[in-house]
């Protein structure tokens, strides 16, 4: 199948302002493009790009006093499979786990390890380790959240979205991957499109998705504790300990986010060479 994906985004500022953008297609996915999902500015500015320590490309642009609108669109192909499920997958000792994967079972900005640990333990312990486990977390965090935009707030961490009962996905993705942590399964924060293809009615309005991926059995896997069933025709952006490492904008001067629309949908024009 084939996946056209993009955002329109209009910010304004006071003064001229720096600005750090993660709103392309992750590497992993460079093979997919059919189309490529190149930034366009308007008034049109220089950018230069750079890989941060994730491996998550990311673009330098000035913006100028007034408004700056940003967007791209592209097209990916995609294999139309859901997210890979694979009930077996054991969970490694931690003296057994890749320095890697180290990092992803420590504290982060919005994943307070040091703080759920205890109720980690006495919710999931019981569980069988591995795969069941992980799946347990995305369970529980599934029924203990209930999901609403006018939840959402920036500064919300996984401690807060669990005392708070409400949240929207990056909070789903923080307190199972708080969790994950807390019970020693190395767990990181993803973002990216993930449309309404093959999910039933009704739709609401679009916006990048917030997910998570688990170490198990020598890989990351893929869970989302929002929606809690396998989905197809996800696009990945980005990779972080959390939604710190991954925001698509970081600004460094006042500003105000005027409009934010993102587009994703399944298309059946023939993108094949000729």
């Amino acid at each position: 199948m084939n996946i056209r994906i993009g955002f329109d985004l209009v910010y304004e500022f006071p003064q001229p302002t720096p600005m750090i953008l993660t709103l392309s297609v992750h590497h992993s996915r460079i093979d997919d493009m059919i189309t490529p999902d190149h930034l366009v500015t308007e008034p049109p500015l220089p950018h230069t790009g750079y890989r941060d320590s994730f491996g998550n490309w990311c673009i330098r642009v000035l913006a100028p006093k007034g408004l700056l609108r940003l967007s791209n669109t592209a097209v990916v192909r995609d294999s139309g499979l859901p997210d890979i499920v694979v009930p077996g997958a054991r969970q490694a000792q931690v003296m057994d786990l890749p320095d890697d994967t180290l990092l992803f079972l420590l504290g982060s900005r919005y994943c307070e390890t040091d703080r759920l640990s205890d109720e980690a333990w006495r919710l999931f312990g019981h569980t069988q380790p591995g795969w069941p486990r992980v799946q347990a977390v995305c369970d529980h965090v599934n029924k203990h959240i209930r999901f609403g935009y006018e939840h959402a707030r920036h500064t919300k961490t996984a401690l807060e979205a669990y005392q708070e009962g409400v949240g929207v996905c990056r909070d789903y993705a923080h307190l199972a991957i708080t969790f994950c942590r807390c019970l020693n399964i190395p767990a990181r924060y993803c973002t990216g499109y993930l449309g309404d293809m093959g999910a039933p009615p009704p739709y609401g309005p679009m916006d990048f998705a917030g997910w998570f991926e688990a170490w198990l059995d020598g890989h990351w896997y893929t869970f989302d504790a929002r929606n809690n069933v396998p989905r197809i025709g996800r696009v990945l952006i980005a990779r972080g300990r959390d939604a710190a490492d991954v925001a698509i904008s970081n600004t460094f001067g006042p500003n105000t986010l005027k409009q934010f629309t993102v587009h994703t949908e399944e298309v059946t024009d023939d993108f094949s060479p000729p």
